[in-house]
């Protein structure tokens, strides 16, 4: 057994294909086809089973593997970190993700003073949905991930960042821009912009179980999980929107948007930075949590 053996295992796992699996490690299908057979021949188990032609799954065996598998690759590359550190060289590799609205709004100052600090460590950004970032960071393929602290899952490390609130958003022409405070009864006689249902925006559920109880309708107009997009169409009156942003609202300065709070119905919320329980950081990585 060796490390090409267990990293191709993985990314097939990951993937659930040979093909994507082999794209991403550069390696031929047939050659990492025969790296799996002698895997499985050295184990005297099947670690994969067919369905039908194209599809394939873990047998039991597969699974337990894959948790060695997943283990032993976070102590390789870990291990790598600690020796390069140990030996002096200015060598890193950080990986982070989270949803668009805070990389675009929050994330640029930190990450630019850090690249400025550490111009030897590789960075990789990923703009993600937030149930994708929770995956990411289950999977060991991220270090850290940002998210709201709600969706952040026991068996993860989180801590607190930025305190956020839901907000309602017209445009400052909007019948409802002088108000204080609006009611369900008063939202529902507008057409809405909205996330689609299962994109992982907490607002939307909660909205739709909100207008449910209440016996009211949702008129959706435009669906988007895109904050910013939706805040355009917003500030061009061709509906009203929802935003869970941090509570200074400097990131609404520039729109021509009038912001309503919404406590009555939403609770205050967090952005979380969470990680794996399991992984030591080393000290370029840790430098990163000091710019937060």
């Amino acid at each position: 057994m060796d490390w090409n053996q267990i990293t191709g295992f993985y990314h097939i796992a990951k993937f659930g294909s040979f093909t994507r699996a082999a794209e991403t490690i550069y390696k031929t299908q047939s050659a990492l086809t025969h790296q799996i057979k002698s895997l499985e021949s050295e184990l005297d188990c099947l670690l994969f089973e067919r369905i039908g032609k194209r599809k394939i799954r873990l047998t039991a065996a597969g699974e337990r593997f894959l948790s060695f598998a997943e283990e032993m690759l976070r102590k390789r590359n870990n291990l790598i970190d600690d020796l390069n550190s140990l030996k002096g060289l200015e060598k890193g590799h950080l990986k982070i993700a989270a949803p668009f609205t805070t990389l675009y709004h929050l994330l640029p100052v930190p990450l630019g003073k850090y690249a400025g600090q550490f111009p030897w460590v590789e960075l990789t950004v990923l703009d993600r949905t937030q149930k994708n970032v929770i995956q990411l960071i289950k999977e060991g393929d991220i270090d850290f991930g940002f998210v709201l602290e709600s969706m952040v899952p026991k068996e993860l490390h989180s801590e607190r960042w930025q305190e956020v609130e839901t907000v309602l958003l017209v445009s400052k022409n909007h019948p409802l821009a002088r108000e204080k405070q609006v009611s369900l009864e008063q939202i529902e006689g507008f057409p809405l912009i909205l996330p689609p249902r299962g994109a992982g925006f907490n607002y939307r559920q909660k909205l739709d179980e909100l207008f449910s109880k209440h016996n009211l309708k949702c008129r959706v107009m435009m669906e988007s999980s895109n904050v910013e997009l939706s805040a355009l169409y917003c500030e061009m009156g061709l509906g009203i929107t929802f935003a869970t942003i941090v509570k200074d609202l400097g990131a609404l300065k520039k729109r021509n948007v009038a912001v309503i709070p919404l406590s009555q119905y939403f609770d205050p919320e967090y952005i979380a930075l969470t990680m794996r329980r399991d992984i030591v950081l080393p000290s370029y990585k840790k430098a990163f949590l000091d710019l937060l």
